[in-house]
């Protein structure tokens, strides 16, 4: 049977009756944690851009879906869009290891957008968002992250497409068939160019809201009777061929919900480039522990996974020359600058002042990366992390992390959670809504029309 029709199959006998009690913890918890991102994420450069572009553009409806943290409505795949891209633009964002990509990004804008055209329940929102993780991150491990990286393509972008147009079409209740031509739809959608790593471009934080937005897209026509090749999977023309060379098609209805991949998803604690989190932590327990200051160090050895070489330690030279935000959370050396210097590599610490500053860069030079065949062993299951700092006084520290701070094995509890998310929209909200949205996240299962709710964060924002 072609896959897609088998995913449609999988998808309409997942239901909220059957879903034990931690997936559905763990999917509110990553709601919240989305959230977070994406409300504060409306507050970044490119989010504002966006935000033009729908008022110029597409004049929003009053009954149009509300645009997380703002004001603003706009037509249902547009609302998708501009959430898509805030969540992401933060750097903040959850990711799953074995599959090296972000999906609530994708997912959860799509999914909330389908719910408030359907006036779904909470609990069929969860499944949707539950059925929209499981594809994206089964088709990341299909292609084989690293070998999709080596193509140019980022797979948030390129398999968000087709979770995200799983999810709205389980919410908005899509036959197999449709289901199936939904995905065939989203195959052709399917985008994402690493080369906004040639000059700290925008174009990353888009691949995620363009991705839920084709995705919801994708479930809108097919619901009228559009269609899109079922094949689009496995075809001989289709998505595995043509986004790596080494794909494996059997290991996306492998293990299918056994466990769901989003009891796999992490955590990000620090707003950067997920390969980043890992070396940041063993910086901060080394300077910590040692009570070392940026004067004491000689130099900082870092091991890279090989998979994010590109990403956040090549090449050398524009890596420690970082000209831009984005630049800047995709930069090993600055990132442990910030760790060293501030104690965290948090949002206040990823701005143009540091970039621009002297003392920043003077550090940034002792930092090196280097491979490390050691924490490749087990890839992509588990990202270790390893670095040495040498002293100017010929001390040296070495730590290595077998699981960074967010991932299943070493996670953030409920309460770190609310931290995080408070921390961001703080700068949006004031506390009592903040608040307010905690707790209907805890108990979204009680909800029985989840428009109440998206429109309660429009309303949040008006305050």
């Amino acid at each position: 049977m072609q896959i897609a029709r088998r995913v449609a199959q999988l998808t309409r006998e997942l239901t909220y009756a059957n879903l034990d009690g931690a997936v559905v913890d763990r999917t509110k918890y990553l709601l919240l944690d989305f959230l977070g991102v994406a409300i504060r994420g409306s507050r970044s450069d490119s989010s504002q851009l966006v935000q033009r572009f729908l008022s110029v553009n597409h004049a929003p409806p009053s009954h149009g879906v509300p645009v997380i943290g703002t004001n603003t409505r706009a037509e249902a795949s547009f609302a998708a869009l501009a959430n898509g891209t805030a969540a992401h633009s933060i750097e903040l964002d959850d990711v799953v290891n074995a599959a090296s990509l972000h999906p609530a990004v994708t997912v959860m804008p799509a999914a909330l957008s389908a719910a408030y055209l359907s006036g779904c329940s909470g609990p069929e929102l969860l499944e949707g968002i539950i059925a929209g993780y499981e594809l994206t991150v089964k088709l990341g491990i299909a292609l084989d992250p690293a070998a999709h990286y080596a193509q140019g393509f980022h797979p948030t972008g390129t398999c968000g497409s087709f979770g995200s147009a799983l999810a709205a079409a389980k919410i908005l209740k899509l036959d197999a068939e449709k289901t199936a031509r939904a995905l065939g739809i989203a195959g052709s959608q399917a985008a994402g160019s690493l080369e906004f790593l040639a000059d700290g471009s925008f174009t990353k934080r888009l691949h995620a809201g363009w991705a839920a937005h084709a995705g919801l897209i994708a479930a809108l026509l097919a619901r009228e009777g559009f269609t899109g090749p079922t094949s689009i999977i496995e075809g001989r023309l289709g998505f595995l061929h043509a986004y790596s060379p080494v794909f494996r098609p059997e290991k996306v209805l492998h293990g299918w919900g056994d466990p769901y991949e989003i009891m796999r998803t992490s955590i990000k604690p620090h707003a950067c480039c997920r390969y980043k989190q890992g070396p940041i932590d063993c910086i901060l327990g080394i300077i910590k522990q040692n009570s070392l200051a940026e004067n004491d160090i000689e130099k900082v050895v870092v091991s890279v996974l090989k998979a994010g070489a590109a990403l956040v330690a090549e090449p050398r030279a524009s890596k420690l020359n970082p000209q831009s935000i984005v630049d800047a959370q995709f930069s090993m050396p600055f990132g442990a600058a910030m760790a060293i210097i501030y104690g965290r590599a948090f949002l206040d610490q990823y701005c143009q002042e540091n970039i621009d500053s002297p003392r920043v860069r003077d550090l940034m030079q002792r930092v090196h990366c280097v491979e490390n065949a050691e924490i490749e062993k087990e890839f992509p299951r588990k990202w270790p992390a390893e670095v040495e700092i040498l002293t100017r006084k010929g001390s040296s520290y070495r730590q290595r992390l077998e699981y960074p701070k967010g991932d299943p094995e070493n996670p953030l509890s409920w309460d770190e959670i609310i931290d995080k998310f408070n921390n961001l929209a703080s700068a949006v909200f004031s506390k009592e809504p903040c608040g307010a949205i905690v707790d209907r996240v805890r108990a979204i299962e009680e909800e029985s029309d989840i428009r109440g709710f998206i429109d309660s964060l429009a309303a949040a924002a008006s305050q």
